[in-house]
């Protein structure tokens, strides 16, 4: 039985969480590039926060070592990152089983979209099995705080949207109720975060995630890919 899992880890130490943590109003998308010695260059794409922000905080991470702007289009930027870590120098100190770890790269499974969160990734994965789920999940629950926030088996149709969290859900339709999306505005940001009790930076952050996720269920499938 094949499984789609999204998921939560939790651990500071992983690869670029540092540069998300500095940029919070940014969305960082996180490839891995093999081939590329012992480790894979991170092809980042980034979507929000400012060319400065995200060139200053790439500069000053720990984890970082050379970085490239590669292009831009519209808001969305994206960068070569050389790691300046091994593997070892990176997770050694946080991850006792770096064995266990290297193994789950031959897992049956293939990981297509990190999201880097400002205290750890979330992931969406396709799983062979439940067995090849249950080790990566297991690795992970003994290694760092993992979270699961979907599961369901290859071929389940889902309707757009339900890949948002249900505060996702809340904050979009709050804004859409309130005029946040006509044109021209009926509200504020600080409206919707008024409504919300919360703080305008906080709704502003998961109506960009909402947007975000919602352009990758119903839009991104179907642009081309860039040429390598």
């Amino acid at each position: 039985m094949r499984l789609v899992a999204e998921f939560e880890i939790y651990c500071n130490a992983l690869p670029l969480v540092e540069v998300a943590a500095a940029v919070p109003e940014a969305t960082l998308i996180l490839k891995l590039q093999f081939n590329h010695g012992e480790r894979p260059l991170f092809l980042v794409t980034v979507t929000g926060g400012s060319d400065k922000a995200v060139s200053n905080a790439l500069s000053d991470a720990y984890d970082v070592g050379e970085w490239t702007f590669v292009g831009e289009a519209g808001d969305t930027r994206r960068y070569q990152v050389m790691p300046a870590l091994s593997f070892e120098e990176q997770l050694g100190g946080h991850i006792n089983d770096l064995a266990g770890l290297e193994a789950l790269a031959t897992a049956d499974a293939i990981i297509e979209r990190i999201e880097v969160l400002p205290d750890g990734w979330r992931q969406t994965g396709w799983f062979a099995t439940r067995d090849a789920f249950n080790e990566f999940s297991t690795f992970w629950q003994q290694n760092a705080d993992f979270q699961l926030s979907r599961l369901t088996r290859d071929g389940e149709s889902e309707p757009p949207g339900d890949g948002l969290t249900d505060q996702q859900h809340e904050a979009l339709r709050t804004a859409y109720e309130l005029g946040y999306f006509d044109i021209p505005r009926r509200a504020s940001l600080q409206e919707v975060a008024a409504e919300l009790d919360i703080s305008a930076s906080s709704v502003s952050e998961r109506l960009r995630r909402a947007q975000t996720r919602l352009i990758e269920e119903t839009v991104a499938t179907t642009w081309p890919p860039l040429p390598d």
